[in-house]
């Protein structure tokens, strides 16, 4: 047998083993094999990338943003030359099928194509005789040392939500990858040894709540971005920014789908299915509730329970596979309690995928699709994040009732609506209290060019991941009034 690899931090240019007094087993969630041993980095390893990063941000801010891109074009093309290599290590450490890892990657990628045009989306604005001989501008300038605080969930795309657009931006960044999928990131990290980065500028370190809080108080550390659970959202959010940072904090969702009767059955069908079961609903834009609004009760219930009893669970490089298994044994315990309290509440099951066992695959941390119908509007199922594959379904009569569903939910980072109806449609659009809105789509991800939106408690904070957003979350605006007379000037 190998011996169990140990992950190391990636600091100023250089791998270095941190002095950690804990390390933590990585997992494959498929087959409970022990992976890679990981690192719980004490607050003197954040300081060590800290400082290193500090150190290269003055060369590289300096350094023009057409030249800092070069690295980010090397970075596209050494992404999609392992391309496949990164998306099968996801399916290893996380337990998505290829499939969802490869599309995961392809988001990543997305990302740095968009951060690539930097050089125009960091134009400033000039106005000429704001009064008579004087000319006003704004500039953009990088914010300094910035920090990633990465999720489980997405280990190889969260992370280029931010880094990209921080880098191209002139920016230092220090990435912390979640505990519990921490490989993917080293593996980017070493192939990011070749794009030509001057030491310091990409740092990565291994940690736990003691690295993350480091980062939330370190001085030199200007700006944090966070997706994760909406507990530690709000936590990241309150600490960084009574220590002065800007923060972006993605937090937690429950996001519901409306159905309506004139929708395409066997369309969104098959859609709502993807979205609930895919990477086992550990995803922030998955859908967990399902509104039948009236006859569609009729019409979707059946159609969608017998969709999820198809799902094919197992180990996510098995070809045949359509869902894998949840990230950990406490995962699935703390779902399978979900479920049980959901039941208590009277909700009635419909699928129950609790007992489910693979063949060949006993220590693996596998659920099968769960539906519960008749969710009190209170209840466990409704009101609580879940993060694995379990549908919810409630009934309204109107459109009308189950915007207010949708609005007086807690949460707002999705919300969908399936229809036929232009004017059903834009009501919920202009109507519903979510930051990403889907019609007739059952995960409104948004492509790299737009924001990863989110309100109320799924995010705290003003500009989001992606985009624009991003391009301004990193730069800080410098405004200049210029005024040159004319005996000031020398004459020629």
């Amino acid at each position: 047998m190998q011996p169990v690899a140990e992950l190391l931090n990636f600091v100023a240019g250089a791998w270095r083993r941190p002095d950690a007094a804990e390390w933590l087993e990585v997992h494959n969630p498929a087959t409970g094999e022990v992976l890679a041993r990981v690192p719980l980095s004490p607050q003197a390893e954040v300081e060590r990338a800290a400082q290193a990063a500090q150190a290269a941000f003055p060369a590289w801010r300096r350094t023009p943003p057409a030249e800092r891109i070069q690295p980010l074009f090397r970075m596209k093309a050494v992404l999609e030359d392992n391309f496949e290599a990164l998306a099968r290590q996801i399916t290893l450490e996380n337990g998505k099928t290829l499939g969802e890892a490869r599309g995961e990657m392809r988001r990543a990628i997305e990302n740095v194509e968009v951060a690539c045009g930097i050089p125009a989306l960091m134009q400033s604005e000039f106005s000429e005789d704001i009064a008579p001989g004087i000319d006003e501008y704004m500039i953009r300038q990088p914010v300094g040392v910035c920090a990633i605080v990465a999720p489980f969930n997405f280990p190889g795309m969260i992370p280029f939500w931010f880094l990209p657009y921080a880098l191209a931006c002139g920016n230092t960044v220090i990435v912390k990858p979640s505990e519990r999928c921490p490989i993917t990131m080293v593996r980017v990290a070493e192939l990011f040894e070749g794009l030509g980065l001057p030491p310091g500028v990409f740092n990565l370190v291994n940690g736990g709540p003691e690295a993350v809080n480091a980062i939330l108080d370190h001085p030199t550390i200007r700006a944090v971005s966070f997706v994760g659970s909406t507990p530690v959202a709000r936590h990241v959010y309150a600490r960084g920014s009574a220590s002065g940072k800007r923060v972006q904090a993605q937090g937690g969702a429950k996001n519901p789908v409306i159905l309506l009767p004139d929708a395409d059955v066997e369309m969104t069908t098959r859609i709502v299915a993807d979205s609930v079961f895919g990477n086992a609903g550990q995803r922030c834009l998955a859908a967990s509730l399902a509104v039948t609004v009236g006859e569609a009760r009729e019409i979707f219930t059946e159609s969608i329970t017998a969709a999820a009893a198809e799902r094919v669970v197992g180990d996510g490089l098995d070809d045949a596979t359509t869902m894998g298994p949840v990230i950990s044994p406490q995962s699935k315990q703390r779902i399978s309690g979900l479920i049980q309290q959901g039941l208590d509440e009277r909700g009635h099951v419909l699928l129950d995928g609790r007992s489910l066992v693979v063949p060949g695959y006993e220590k693996g941390n596998f659920l099968g699709p769960t539906i519960i119908e008749d969710c009190s509007p209170q209840g466990t199922i409704v009101r609580t994040e879940i993060f694995g594959p379990v549908l919810g379904m409630m009934h309204v009569e109107t459109v009308d009732q189950a915007i207010a569903l949708v609005n007086q939910a807690a949460f707002g980072n999705m919300a969908c609506l399936f229809t036929s109806s232009g004017s059903a449609a834009r009501k919920f659009r202009y109507e519903a209290e979510a930051g990403n809105i889907g019609i007739n789509i059952g995960v409104a991800a948004p492509m790299a060019f737009f924001p990863f939106s989110g309100w109320k408690d799924s995010f705290f904070g003003t500009l989001h991941g992606q985009a624009r957003h991003a391009v301004e979350f990193f730069t800080q605006t410098k405004v200049v009034i210029e005024r040159w007379p004319k005996e000031w000037s020398r004459q020629f």
